[in-house]
């Protein structure tokens, strides 16, 4: 599937040093929520977040999500 055309949605950070902040990101090559995200920070500083439950749609009849929540799992040191 290419992913330029896969679309994209709004991570809902929940916890962690980036709490309550929102990315936009782009879905997985199937078409799904990224399970994992990697921001970039300060120099040589990276958080990794991972995917929760909930999911936020515009729409009833939508098939892919518009917001995806994501928990804060660790800072990576370059």
């Amino acid at each position: 599937m290419d992913t330029s055309s896969a679309g994209s949605y709004t991570a809902k950070l929940i916890d962690g040093p980036l709490e309550g902040k929102t990315v936009a990101t782009s879905f997985s090559s199937t078409g799904d929520p990224q399970p994992q995200i990697t921001l970039k920070a300060e120099a040589g500083k990276r958080y990794i977040y991972s995917r929760g439950g909930g999911l936020e749609f515009d729409s009833a009849g939508s098939s892919k999500p518009s917001a995806v929540e994501y928990r804060f799992i660790e800072t990576v040191f370059d």
